[in-house]
């Protein structure tokens, strides 16, 4: 009985569905099946290594024993290799680089490769079903798969793990060959952008000759990629569309998809001063820009480009953040209606390590938006350095396999096959809610900027760029032979749009000054503008104490029904009793209460970090888990009907990714308090792009708001050089102006009222908190519940414990560091000392300070004390922004490299010996030459 006789009955189609399956799972299918494939595998190696081998029959190893199968089936199953090979090599293959030859890959898809022979070329196959074009010659099923897969599209998608995404890109893909069949009106629309794109670089390049605008040149069919993706996803129900790109080609974006006025641009390059002076503004090619914006079809459609600084690739992060906000606020049932777009450089998504923390972002609850378009920008160059000195990694999106994205690498020249392609991003992001890639590759025409030589260190690909003609004309050339246009079409273009440019640069010149538009308007309305001074305002942050019992009576009850662990129980059954008895909140608690009384006034709460959900020093507990199901409670959502939603995520394992995601949500929902917390505050080092280009600087630079929080928690408890200091210092120095709060606040009531101040306010300005560790269970830590519900926050805390006749030494002091100043002020009963806590650091509160001075007229001893090293802390902050220091002395540890030493021994000598000499002047031996050795 002929052992094949079973294959006779199936469909080679569903062979190859099979077999698919196989090949990404082996395990996925029938076991039979997989013994099959796994015999076929094995005799297809043996024949090509020309084994077990005769005319008409060929060996394979099915359940372990030799079989022979018919030599005809054996030719079909050899059809089914060949077309996997092309869906999983075919990409390597392609006419997708319009100026160098492509590099050599082996093995390649010739079809010995696959056992099958030119004699072969002839016979008709039934495998032609799989590409949708019925049983064929292998020559046809050789040219539909040429055209599919190794023409003006590459497309990589068979790592993709799950069979219902790769049939549904088959399907798409199969459809005339993966080649577009658009009518008339569709091609000469792509013409037009195409002419727009060309003819406003051309302009610049006549106009601003030799000024920076890092042209788009080479890659021009970016433009009608984004208009027919804006277009098309506005019929499909897009309401906005978030975008962040760096600067090449970004004037262009700017201009002819998100409808800014080539006026205004205008105005930016003759580089005159701005309308507003609390600004400083930016380089034309970094500024953000909000439109909206009608489609084509009379689609309605919000037009967001995040303004970026040159660190390439921040601004993916940010933009996600804001597209994420967009979507909680307006859009909880259907994130599909905001969509991010990242445009992204060749060299700088493979060399950047935000962009791997960005794809990984992309599924996670806290941070998902429903799936994002990246598209490359791919010039073969960074700066000057060649492609193949850029990445270890066959192409530059290869990141998109962390994620199992479909990548679509597409000739920059081959306007058509570019919209097709991003049609097709478009509807697998929509079917899927997933990340997909598209890699434009084109070329620069010019050097990193206008005015650098590229020839000094690519001469042969610039003599091929310096005779290669622009997509515009290519493509217009295509559609005269099609007979779509004639010969004078596109002057009659070129002339219009740069007749346009003409009237709008004739404008720009009769105006004085450039305005910085608002990115974000809308979100912002009812917010104002405010300098340092008015940063120092009171703020009402007290609450009805009858309202803040009822958020304290649902954040001290567990659910009843539900079984917590022991420790759960207690915790929550311990606040309870430190409101309800002993009327001693700790800081979980005044942490907490703030929450629960913003959500209840309308405020959304977001915070996400590393293990953030319990805390890093297992303190806030604000998700707690049902023991056996690890169902998640949320007490802080338990509070009313009325109240906002709070959301609490652990992040990643990311700061500079996180922090620029949490930092652009905060842009976009300023009524949302919006917090990100390092597990240990020397953690935000990783994030530091994002604080020195955005947190410090985005509203000088761009005119924007942002109301961030940042915990950083802060203090020297033996834990080494690397959990001690948050480096404070670094914060303080970036301080100017009014461009942020930073704060070392010391009592429960004051993060309460902080907090509140934050979304109370009538602005919004960053604020870094530096946190504590020790404190958080500190018995002297905690506050009254009258604090909380009354005052306010306090930028200096006097002594009230102090006789002020009798003090004669004024030490001011910050943090954590008071309460260790304190132990040793009662242990000694040292009625001559007054402890002063400085908790906003900036804006620095320097009348208070000064009327405290005043106060303590008898004092003569002024003493700043620290317990970071002396190059560290606020100490040279201090020196900076408050003359009276001059006449202090100072207590801090050193000048040191490391904030702090490894020993605990070592560590806790050294505090001890800041504290003493606070204590005692006579005891300044830190600094003689002899302890620098």
């Amino acid at each position: 009985m002929d052992k094949y006789s079973f294959l006779n009955t199936a469909h080679t189609s569903y062979f190859s569905e099979l077999y698919d399956k196989y090949l990404v799972n082996p395990d996925s299918v029938e076991p039979s099946w997989r013994a099959f494939f796994q015999g076929f595998d094995f005799g297809l190696e043996s024949s090509l290594d020309e084994l077990d081998i005769d005319e008409n029959r060929t060996t394979a190893i099915v359940n372990g024993n030799k079989s022979e199968m018919p030599e005809s089936l054996q030719k079909e199953f050899q059809v089914i290799r060949l077309i996997d090979g092309y869906r999983s090599r075919g990409h390597l293959f392609t006419e997708t680089n319009p100026v160098r030859e492509r590099r050599h890959y082996e093995p390649t898809l010739d079809i010995q490769n696959f056992g099958l022979e030119e004699s072969d070329l002839a016979t008709v196959f039934n495998a032609g079903d799989i590409i949708g074009i019925g049983p064929s010659s292998l020559n046809e099923i050789i040219r539909h798969l040429q055209s599919i897969y190794c023409d003006a599209i590459g497309v990589e998608y068979m790592f993709i793990r799950k069979p219902e995404r790769v049939k549904w890109i088959q399907d798409w893909i199969n459809v005339n060959d993966n080649h577009p069949n658009f009518d008339p009106a569709r091609k000469k629309h792509i013409l037009k952008k195409l002419n727009h794109a060309i003819s406003f670089e051309t302009f610049l390049h006549t106009k601003y000759v030799g000024q920076k605008r890092f042209s788009l040149e080479g890659n021009e069919s970016l433009i009608p990629a984004l208009d027919v993706i804006v277009e098309r996803a506005a019929e499909m129900g897009v309401k906005q569309f978030v975008m962040g790109m760096a600067h090449r080609g970004r004037l262009n974006v700017l201009t002819n998809i998100f409808g800014k006025s080539a006026k205004d641009i205008f105005s930016e390059f003759d580089g005159k001063d701005y309308e507003q002076e609390i600004f400083d503004g930016d380089v034309k090619y970094h500024l953000g820009w909000t439109s909206d914006r009608k489609s084509d079809n009379g689609n309605k459609i919000k037009m967001n480009i995040a303004p970026n600084p040159s660190h390439l690739e921040t601004v993916g992060a940010v933009v996600e953040g804001i597209a994420r906000a967009k979507q909680d606020a307006h859009y909880q049932d259907d994130f599909s209606k905001v969509l991010p777009i990242v445009v992204h450089g060749d060299a700088a998504i493979a060399g950047q390590g935000l962009v791997y923390e960005l794809v990984q972002m992309a599924n996670l609850d806290g941070y998902k938006t429903g799936g994002t378009i990246h598209i490359v920008v791919n010039n073969q160059i960074g700066f000057t350095t060649n492609y193949l000195d850029a990445r270890t990694s066959t192409y530059c999106t290869d990141v998109a396999k962390v994620t199992l994205s479909p990548v679509l690498h597409v000739n920059a020249d081959d306007a058509e096959a570019v919209v097709h392609a991003s049609l097709f991003a478009l509807e697998y992001r929509m079917r899927f809610a997933s990340d997909v890639f598209i890699d434009l590759l084109g070329y620069r025409k010019y050097g990193h900027n206008e005015g650098d030589e590229p020839r000094f260190t690519q001469p042969k690909l610039y003599k091929a760029i310096a005779k290669h003609k622009n997509p515009r004309d290519i493509y217009a050339e295509r559609l005269m032979k099609e007979g779509v246009i004639d010969d004078t079409y596109v002057a009659e273009l070129e002339k219009q749009y740069k007749d346009s440019l003409e009237e709008k640069l004739e404008d720009s010149r009769k105006e004085d000054k450039t305005v910085i538009t608002p990115f974000m308007a809308d979100e912002w309305k009812g917010f104002e503008n405010v300098r340092e001074w008015e940063m120092m305002d009171a703020v009402d942050t007290t609450f009805d104490k009858d309202e803040l019992t009822k958020v304290a009576k649902v954040l001290t009850e567990l659910p009843k029904g539900k079984k917590f662990l022991r420790k759960v129980e207690k915790l929550v059954n311990d606040r309870h009793n430190m409101y309800f008895e002993s009327d001693n909140l700790d800081w979980a608690m005044g942490e907490l209460l703030a929450y629960g009384s913003l959500l209840e006034e309308g405020f959304a709460v977001r915070m996400s970090g590393q293990d953030v959900e319990r805390g890093t020093f297992s303190h806030r507990h604000a998700v707690m888990k049902v023991e056996e199901s690890e169902e998640e409670v949320i007490l802080l959502n338990m509070l009313s009907e009325k109240q906002a939603k709070f959301q609490i995520y652990n992040s990643l394992l990311s700061e500079y990714g996180v922090v620029g995601f949490d930092y652009g949500y905060a842009m976009a929902s300023p009524n949302t308090l919006t917090i990100w917390e390092a597990q240990f505050g020397d953690f935000s080092n990783g994030a530091q792009i994002m604080i020195d280009q955005y947190i410090s600087a985005a509203e000088d630079k761009w005119k924007l708001q942002n109301g961030l929080v940042m915990l950083l928690p802060h203090g020297y408890e033996g834990q080494g050089a690397e959990h001690s200091s948050a480096r404070m210092e670094r914060y303080l120095q970036l301080c100017a102006k009014d461009n942020m709060y930073i704060a070392d606040v010391t009592t429960p009531a004051q993060m309460f009222h902080i907090l509140r101040r934050q979304m109370k306010a009538n602005f919004r300005k960053p604020l870094i908190i530096f946190t504590p560790k020790s404190l958080l269970r500190h018995p002297k830590a905690v506050s009254k519940i009258s604090e909380l519900a009354e005052g306010g926050f306090q930028e200096v805390i006097d002594d009230e414990s102090a006789d002020v006749k009798k003090i004669r030494s004024l030490v001011f002091c910050t943090g954590k560091f008071y309460y260790d100043l304190l132990v040793v002020k009662e242990e000694q009963n040292r009625d001559d000392v007054a402890l002063v806590r400085v908790e906003q650091l900036f804006p620095l509160p320097e009348e208070r300070m000064k009327q405290i001075m005043a106060k303590y007229n008898n004092a003569d001893d002024f003493v700043w004390a620290q317990e970071e090293p002396r190059n560290m802390g606020a100490w040279s902050h201090l020196l900076m922004h408050f003359s009276d220091v001059q006449k202090f002395r100072v207590a801090s540890r050193r000048f040191y490299a490391a904030p702090a030493a490894g020993s605990a021994v070592r560590s806790k000598m050294r505090h001890q010996q800041v504290i003493d000499y606070v204590f005692d002047k006579s005891k300044d031996n830190m600094f003689k030459p002899k302890d620098l050795k």
